[in-house]
């Protein structure tokens, strides 16, 4: 099949989660199949919509077609991408289209992929659909609030005030004026994004968690959902050899943003009655992870001079720049993250995780299973769970080994069977469209 898959960055300009499992899928279904992809970058010197073509610089097979968004990708539609896209449906005629996210393109690029009849799939990887900001996390809080509020539910007027809200004046008597413009915004785009997921043959969802809010709270059919977890390369979580006469080591990787709750681990590490040591890796992001530096400045003791701030690494390079240099990892997210990926790397290379009692993290970690559960935005539970680890290492390597508790071996899905399971999807919505 020729397949194009739609992902809003691709690794290395953008290497989060659902960018680095696209890459993953697309090499894959290389294996099988033509791969391309319709991605963005950010680059100011460029035209606005500029598209150029490239390579995947670790698989040549895929083919990346990226568009410049460097002013517009705070919009959801663009009519300028849907005739971009439009125009690579026609060079490529491509049997699908397989979304993985729209945000900082286009919510409207599906139409021109049904009005051509091309299937379209799309992976769910947050709430983007259902919350316009993707976490259920809001920037507003009331007086007394813990800053970054999880939000219960999707209201356009709410989601004006706690998170459109930087956008208003700063004059009280214009605020009902502000948020009845934002309210009409956000009830705009949502009537939109209802359209745009009619116009969807099939949901995947990576975690079950997920799936039930997509289906309980957004309303998607039962018909229309698939779950169906990430699939991994494993060859490349093999291998790990700690590297010795280290002290303990916590390790987290992911952004150095408040949505991840790095400061709440950074708060934990600093509760910890040990010589424990803490390797924080992800991408410098200036005045964030400014922030998060002088917060662990600031920790009693020595505690925020055993925290080492880590480079960015390959996800190929995973095992010997990660795994091979921390005994536990920890993700400590405050939004309800659906299947992290990180949590599997780990879990598959032998290293146990402690995470949140919340959402798709609990999923796939069992207490006391293959890692631990803390109380949900609690500091002081965080901390309690990384202290047990510590006091008992020959326990946490025991745990470590245990892996991917949802299969019988202790392995994450094979990326190759996973990319033959979605080719199988595929498959069967073409053969649906010709009975029609």
């Amino acid at each position: 099949m020729k397949i194009l898959q739609v992902i809003h960055g691709y690794p290395m300009r953008y290497n989060a989660g659902s960018e680095v499992y696209t890459q993953g899928l697309c090499q894959a279904l290389a294996d099988d199949h033509e791969i391309h992809v319709f991605t963005r970058q950010e680059n100011a010197f460029l035209p606005e919509y500029a598209m150029q073509k490239e390579r995947d610089p670790a698989d040549p097979r895929v083919a990346l077609h990226v568009i410049n968004m460097a002013r517009a990708r705070d919009g959801y539609n663009h009519q300028e991408v849907d005739h971009a896209f439009a125009e690579l449906l026609d060079e490529l005629a491509p049997d699908v289209v397989h979304v993985g996210h729209l945000n900082h393109l286009s919510t409207s690029l599906v139409f021109p992929a049904k009005e051509r009849g091309i299937p379209v799939v799309f992976t769910l990887h947050d709430y983007w659909l259902m919350c316009p900001r993707g976490q259920f996390i809001q920037m507003y809080e009331d007086p007394g609030q813990q800053p970054w509020p999880v939000c219960d539910g999707q209201d356009d007027r709410k989601c004006a005030v706690r998170c459109y809200r930087r956008y208003f004046g700063n004059d009280d008597d214009q605020f009902e004026r502000d948020a009845a413009y934002w309210t009409g915004w956000v009830g705009r785009r949502m009537g939109h994004i209802r359209q745009v997921c009619d116009a969807v043959d099939l949901f995947l969802a990576p975690a079950r968690y997920l799936l039930g809010r997509f289906r309980d709270d957004f309303g998607i059919a039962d018909d229309k959902l698939v779950y169906l977890d990430y699939g991994f390369h494993r060859q490349r979580m093999t291998g790990r050899a700690r590297t010795p006469d280290d002290p303990f080591t916590f390790g987290y990787i992911g952004t150095h943003i408040p949505a991840k709750g790095v400061n709440h681990l950074i708060q934990a590490f600093g509760e910890l009655e040990s010589q424990a040591r803490l390797r924080i890796w992800g991408r410098d992001r200036g005045a964030e992870t400014a922030g998060l530096k002088r917060m662990a400045a600031e920790l009693t003791g020595d505690a925020g001079d055993r925290i080492e701030w880590m480079n960015e690494y390959r996800n190929q390079d995973i095992v010997p720049d990660v795994f091979d240099r921390c005994d536990a990892i920890v993700v400590p997210s405050i939004w309800a993250e659906n299947s992290p990926l990180v949590i599997h790397e780990a879990l598959q290379a032998g290293v146990p995780v402690i995470t949140a009692d919340y959402g798709g993290m609990a999923e796939y970690v069992g207490h006391e299973r293959n890692g631990l559960l803390f109380t949900h935005r609690d500091p002081t539970s965080l901390a309690q769970q990384m202290q047990r680890l510590v006091d008992a290492p020959q326990w946490a390597r025991e745990m470590g080994r245990r892996g991917y508790l949802q299969s019988d071996d202790g392995n994450v899905p094979d990326m190759s069977e996973h990319a033959q399971e979605i080719a199988r999807m595929y498959a069967d919505l073409l053969a649906q469209g010709k009975k029609q």
